[in-house]
């Protein structure tokens, strides 16, 4: 989840049943363009990487003959990708500290520290936060040996900090899936943005899709997509009143997409300071000097609160984050401005 959690997804940047046989037509119009961008924008399903190792394995042709590089130039013709299934992730128990902060026999409720992926992914087969679960809590997860992510109902980006619920039994896991879905769940982030919004409160809204320039990104779309509400509220600003240099901000989920807070401010001329994606830009010389000097290498989001009725016996449970040293420190050299 920003990457917010997105409670529908829950399948990494691509779809687990996007496998396959795709033909696709391409005609003269895209002749000259690299075909694995050809092919990766005429399906959005995949991405260009995933279509360059396709490539890669031999399972790219044009009429019967293969396609040897993804850097070739597209030429008229039908296009035959023949994408396997997903092999399954097994993921291995390790022993990774973890900041636990509540728990039960049903659940478990973890403040995560940023650069640690939720569940294993490419580029992130270990160290995750699902490995050391299965080292923490053993065979009481739910879905072990049937998902790769045994236990998780929600995500937060890799390089995002705080607080993440995952369920130990299938109850818990029904149930919390549940509350996810009917946005019953309370989630407030803080973030430390460039500059701040012209208004000191209001509500985000725009469906978020994966950006047509940049796959790597989300964007706002006006087709498509998946629609995203984000409350947020100006806290404190840095610098000039009038013009601020930084601010800290308040930001409330009532919808969970992929980079979802981070699209979101992004939109209204106020991303998460030392975000790499999402930054449009250097902040002002004495906001990249407090960030240098605070040694924020990620996006400054945080998932601060994270409140909920327990799925199986009912309580109301709620639980707060201070922020981690990085932003922490950060905030402290933004209030000498």
């Amino acid at each position: 989840m920003d990457s917010d959690p997105d409670e529908a997804a829950l399948a990494g940047e691509e779809a687990d049943d996007a496998f396959g046989v795709r033909v696709v037509p391409v005609g003269p119009d895209a002749a000259g363009a690299r075909i694995d961008k050809v092919l990766a924008d005429r399906l959005p399903e995949l991405s260009r990487a995933r279509v360059q190792a396709l490539i890669a394995e031999g399972r790219v042709s044009r009429d019967g003959a293969a396609v040897a590089d993804a850097s070739a130039k597209a030429q008229a013709g039908d296009y035959r990708l023949e994408i396997p299934p997903p092999v399954a992730a097994t993921p291995q128990p390790e022993a990774i500290p973890l900041s636990v902060l509540y728990e039960d026999a049903d659940l478990i409720v973890i403040d995560k520290p940023a650069g640690m992926a939720v569940h294993p992914a490419p580029g992130s087969e270990s160290g995750t936060l699902v490995n050391a679960l299965l080292r923490h809590c053993g065979d009481s997860l739910s879905g072990i040996g049937g998902v790769a992510r045994p236990g998780i109902v929600h995500r937060i980006d890799k390089d995002t900090s705080g607080i993440v619920v995952v369920a130990k039994t299938d109850a818990a896991h029904q149930g919390l899936s549940a509350l996810f879905a009917a946005h019953d769940i309370e989630r407030v982030y803080v973030a430390l943005t460039r500059g701040a919004p012209r208004q000191i409160r209001g509500t985000i809204e725009g469906a978020i899709g994966r950006s047509s320039a940049d796959r790597k990104k989300m964007a706002l779309v006006r087709g498509g997509g998946r629609h995203a509400i984000t409350h947020y509220a100006v806290e404190r600003v840095f610098g000039p009143a009038e013009r601020p240099l930084a601010a800290r901000l308040s930001c409330q989920l009532e919808t969970g997409r992929t980079h979802q807070i981070r699209v979101h401010l992004a939109s209204v001329g106020a991303p998460c300071l030392g975000d790499p994606l999402y930054g449009s830009g250097p902040p002002a010389a004495p906001v990249r000097a407090a960030i240098a000097e605070a040694g924020l290498r990620r996006q400054a989001l945080h998932a601060a609160v994270l409140g909920f009725r327990h799925p199986v016996t009912g309580e109301a449970l709620r639980f707060e984050s201070l922020l981690p040293p990085d932003m922490a420190a950060l905030q402290a050299l933004l209030e000498n401005l």
